[in-house]
C-alpha cells in the first residue's frame, strides 16, 4: 500500500480517560478523517487476534494508539518504528489496600508483610505487573522503605492480557474485571496487601470492604504519581508520521477539538469518561477528581517528556524492556509544533 492510496487507518485507545476516546465518542475522529477519504478501523474491536495484539505491541502500519505507556515503550524497545507525537496527563486514584483483619494501617506496617503482584505469561508485555510494582515502589518511598522491606508474592496467572479479553468466562462483557485474581488471593489470606488504581480499583476496594493503606495518585511529587497511566502517550507508526503528516494533523485537530469541548462541558465529559471506562460517573469522580475535564489535553512540554523518560528508566531497571532507547529520539515534535490550534478555537 502506498501513502497516496491510503484509504483506511487503524487506531486504538485504552478504556481510560483520553482525548482520543472523547474525540471518538463525539464523532470528531471519524469526521476529521472522512474529510481525507480515510476510514478509521478499531484495532481493539477487531475479531482477528493478530490485529488486536497491535493494541499491545504496535505492529500495524498506518495506525495510531493513545493509552497506557508501557506497551508503546516496550514496543519501541523492541525496535518497533513508532513516533511519540503527544502526551496526556490525567491523574487517577492509586492505592495500596488491605483487609481490616491484617492489622496494616500505614505504609510502615507493610514492612515484613506479603505483597501480592500478578505475573502473566511471557510473550505480551505484562503492563499490569509493571504498574503494580511501580505503585509499590512509590508508596514505600514515601516512608523511606525499599522493596527488600516487603515480601513480593507472585500471583501466577494463566492468561496474557490479550486472552483476558476473550472467552465465555467474560459473561458477555468485553474484558474481565481488573484485579479479580489479586483480590481473590487477598481474600484467601495468601497475601497481606495489593495495589489497585483507577475506577476499577475503587470498585473492587469497595466491593470487598478494603482498608486503604495509602493513596498517592494525586501526590504533589510527580515522580510518585508517574505510572503506566500517568501520563499516557499518543503514538503513531513511522510511515504515517513521515508519509502522511496531513493525516496526523487531522488526528491532532480532532483531539484539540475534543479537549476544548471538554473544558466547556464538565458534567458531560464525566459521563463520556464513565462510558469509556465502563464505570459509573460517581466512580469517575472519585477516581479522577472533579476537574478531569481540564486534564484531557495533549502536549510535549519538557515535564511531560521527562515523566515518560522517568518511567522508561523504571521499566528498563526492572527488566520490562527488550533494550534501552533514547526518549529524545522517539519524540516527534514536528506535528504538534506545526499545528495551528486557532483552527479549532
Amino acid at each position: 500500500m502506498t501513502s497516496d492510496a491510503i484509504s483506511e487507518i487503524w487506531y486504538t485507545r485504552c478504556p481510560v480517560p483520553t482525548p482520543v476516546g472523547l474525540a471518538a465518542q463525539l464523532g470528531y475522529l471519524e469526521e476529521s478523517f472522512r474529510k481525507e477519504g480515510v476510514t478509521l478501523k478499531s484495532i481493539i474491536d477487531s475479531p482477528d487476534r493478530s490485529i488486536r495484539q497491535s493494541h499491545f505491541n504496535h505492529t500495524l502500519e498506518w495506525s495510531f494508539r493513545h493509552g497506557g505507556n508501557v506497551p508503546p515503550i516496550r514496543a519501541r524497545s523492541e525496535g518497533r518504528k513508532t513516533r511519540l507525537v503527544g502526551i496526556t496527563w490525567t491523574d487517577e486514584f492509586q492505592a495500596i489496600i488491605t483487609l481490616p483483619d491484617t492489622g496494616i494501617k500505614t505504609t510502615k506496617d507493610l514492612k515484613g508483610r506479603r505483597f501480592g503482584i500478578a505475573r502473566r505469561p511471557q510473550g505480551m508485555v505484562d503492563f499490569m505487573r509493571a504498574t503494580a510494582l511501580k505503585g509499590l515502589v512509590s508508596a514505600l518511598s514515601l516512608e523511606d522503605l525499599a522493596l527488600s522491606d516487603v515480601e513480593i508474592v507472585d500471583i501466577a496467572l494463566a492468561d496474557s492480557v490479550l486472552l483476558t479479553q476473550e472467552g465465555p468466562s467474560l459473561f458477555g462483557l468485553k474484558r474481565r474485571q481488573a484485579y479479580g485474581e489479586e483480590v481473590a488471593t487477598l481474600l484467601r489470606g495468601d497475601v497481606d496487601a495489593i495495589y489497585v488504581k483507577g475506577t476499577a480499583g475503587i470498585n473492587v476496594a469497595n466491593l470487598i470492604g478494603a482498608v486503604q493503606v495509602v493513596e498517592f495518585g494525586f501526590h504533589p511529587d510527580a515522580k510518585i504519581r508517574i505510572n503506566s497511566g500517568s501520563p499516557r502517550v499518543l503514538t503513531v507508526d513511522e510511515r504515517l508520521a513521515d508519509e502522511r503528516p496531513d493525516l496526523v494533523a487531522r488526528l491532532l485537530e480532532s483531539i484539540f477539538k475534543a479537549s476544548t469541548w471538554a473544558e466547556a462541558h464538565p458534567e458531560e465529559t464525566r459521563r463520556f469518561v464513565a462510558r469509556e471506562s465502563g464505570a459509573s460517573e460517581e466512580q469517575v469522580l472519585a477516581a479522577n477528581g472533579p476537574d478531569i475535564h481540564r486534564h484531557l489535553g495533549l502536549g510535549l512540554q519538557p515535564e511531560l517528556v521527562d515523566a515518560i523518560g522517568h518511567y522508561k528508566d523504571f521499566l528498563r531497571d526492572f527488566g520490562f524492556l527488550e533494550a534501552d532507547f533514547s526518549i529524545a529520539d522517539w519524540v516527534d515534535r514536528r506535528h504538534i509544533d506545526g499545528f495551528d490550534r486557532r483552527a479549532v478555537a
